[in-house]
């Protein structure tokens, strides 16, 4: 029964001395407003009732749906590598925040046919957002870590704005 524990200590000791992190990039193009180069790739789907500090148009209890392009850069241009899909709820009432619950699917390069899952609260106005990713498929099947969302770029009259994704991973 010693052994046992030995071996299985061994074995947890080696998985855990062989995980390694991957560091992923890209750039996400939240598009609400369409422009003569780009359609729209969110959408408001339910309009909340009480407006939010700061911004009067954004309501506790709006909910979005988007389907973003996902770049190597920051510019719309830059070879493509997927979609971010999913939907954000403005679920706080006192920021503009969001619960962001997203795949990020990739469509091109190594990773072209799997996904990461990311859920957790997306301060819009805060420097870095820390986003869990709690899950995968294909090559990031059993993936934990997180992303850092950081705004590149915002316009604040078309609410369009292109955002900076690291992923840290362990699969």
């Amino acid at each position: 029964m010693q052994l046992q524990l030995i071996l299985v200590s061994m074995a947890l000791a080696t998985a855990a001395a062989t995980t390694t992190t991957t560091h992923l990039q890209f750039y996400m193009h939240d598009i609400f407003t369409a422009t003569a180069d780009s359609p729209a790739t969110g959408v408001t789907v339910a309009k909340g009732t009480a407006g939010l500090p700061g911004d009067p148009n954004v309501h506790f209890g709006d909910i979005h749906v988007i389907d973003d392009p996902l770049t190597e850069g920051p510019d719309p241009s830059s070879p493509a590598v997927g979609q971010v899909q999913g939907f954000e709820v403005f679920a706080v009432q006192q920021e503009i925040s969001v619960m962001l619950s997203a795949n990020i699917v990739f469509t091109a390069g190594k990773y072209n046919g799997s996904y990461l899952v990311v859920l957790g609260k997306d301060a819009f106005f805060d420097e870095v957002r820390e986003l869990p990713v709690i899950g995968g498929s294909g090559r990031f099947r059993g993936a934990t870590g997180y992303s850092l969302f950081t705004t590149h770029g915002f316009n604040d009259t078309t609410k369009n704005a292109v955002v900076k994704i690291d992923v840290y991973l362990r699969v």
